[in-house]
């Protein structure tokens, strides 16, 4: 159970207080003045991370697709030839793209 920090609204008293993390803040009794009202603070925290960091299941998926597609561009032809840049014309049907290019 996580250890949290209030402060009395009667007498401005500070404490700390073990409970559950559904605990109401206005249920928590003051133990200098034996009063309900107490607001939680905000306060930092310190934690540790044991071990390596172990991928989740959409990290997992993420990785298995990337690996998939660069499976598939791997079975591809190398890219031949020279890819020529298309004019309006060209389009129309007016223009004939020049010797050499692959139609």
């Amino acid at each position: 159970m996580p250890v949290y920090e209030y402060r009395c609204e009667q007498c401005t008293h500070q404490f700390e207080a073990t409970q559950s993390m559904h605990a109401r803040p206005e249920d928590t009794v003051c133990p200098q003045c034996n009063k309900t009202g107490a607001t939680r603070m905000l306060s930092s925290f310190a934690s540790k991370v044991k071990g390596s960091h172990k991928p989740g299941f959409e990290e997992i998926k993420a990785y298995d697709m990337l690996n998939e597609r660069m499976n598939r561009f791997a079975k591809l032809p190398p890219a031949m030839g020279k890819r020529v840049d298309v004019s309006p014309e060209m389009m129309a049907g007016a223009v004939t793209p020049p010797e050499g290019t692959p139609p």
